[in-house]
């Protein structure tokens, strides 16, 4: 499987993907908002997009869907729930479905609600798994859910599904929010010294080849995976004193996503 990461360079700061089969060139393009970065790097590779995945619905991540479709004729693959807010879906994906790309690549579809309701994930079925998050997970952040969403269920996709994958699973994310979500770690919880080592490695990364995380990684930097650490604790109770003295996670956790949210 090639994963071909896509930065775009637009404001909302987009990592568009192609993940190709290296058998036969047939390319999956996800979320490929900038139709034109992605219809050029297949072509320069003599890659063909023969599928376009949308983890859900919001416009910067279906906003080059028909461009790509009127260049390739791709199909289009999405949540199952999102036939009235993606135009021209042609498969509607449920939890556990398998998406094949060419001959070798076998992706599977998680449902992962929180950022919207129909929202997917798609695992790679590999040695070393890939996770395409979109926006439900973020290099040391997590999605926000004020379009459509509720943090609620991002809890529980985190919880059951992404802290549940194995550790060596590779994250691709929808945008680089890296080195913000990096500073919000750090502000709940100073003492992280691996989120500030990474602070200062990421400040000048070229985003044409951006750091990409492993699951492990992202429970040593990522605050909301860090819900029953002290350090994060004692500072979301100043915040909240009315939090009790050994919060559930899943309380740490909505609180955190509060906080980030006029952070």
């Amino acid at each position: 499987m090639i994963i071909e990461q896509v930065w775009t360079g637009n404001a909302f700061r987009n990592f568009n993907y192609l993940i190709v089969c290296p058998e036969t060139g047939e390319a999956m393009a996800v979320d490929p908002l900038d139709h034109e970065k992605c219809l050029a790097r297949a072509n320069s590779n003599g890659w063909q997009i023969t599928q376009i995945l949308n983890t859900h619905e919001h416009f910067d991540h279906i906003g080059g869907n028909a461009d790509v479709v009127a260049a390739t004729g791709a199909k289009i693959l999405a949540h199952a729930n999102a036939r009235d807010t993606i135009p021209d879906m042609d498969r509607g994906l449920l939890a556990g479905d398998i998406i094949k790309v060419g001959r070798t690549v076998e992706l599977e579809a998680l449902d992962t609600p929180g950022h919207t309701m129909s929202h997917v994930c798609l695992l790679s079925h590999t040695e070393t798994p890939a996770l395409f998050c979109g926006d439900t997970l973020f290099n040391a952040g997590a999605g926000n859910c004020h379009n459509g969403g509720h943090p609620e269920e991002m809890y529980n996709t985190f919880a059951n599904q992404l802290a549940k994958l194995p550790d060596n699973t590779l994250i691709y994310p929808g945008h680089d929010y890296l080195g913000n979500n990096l500073e919000f770690t750090l502000d709940r919880e100073p003492d992280n010294q691996r989120a500030q080592a990474l602070l200062d490695e990421v400040a000048n990364q070229n985003l044409d080849a951006a750091l990409v995380t492993s699951l492990a990684l992202e429970k040593e930097i990522n605050t909301f995976f860090r819900l029953h650490s002290p350090s994060v604790i004692a500072r979301l109770q100043e915040a909240f004193p009315e939090l009790d003295e050994n919060p559930d996670s899943r309380t740490v956790f909505l609180k955190l996503r509060e906080l980030r949210n006029s952070w």
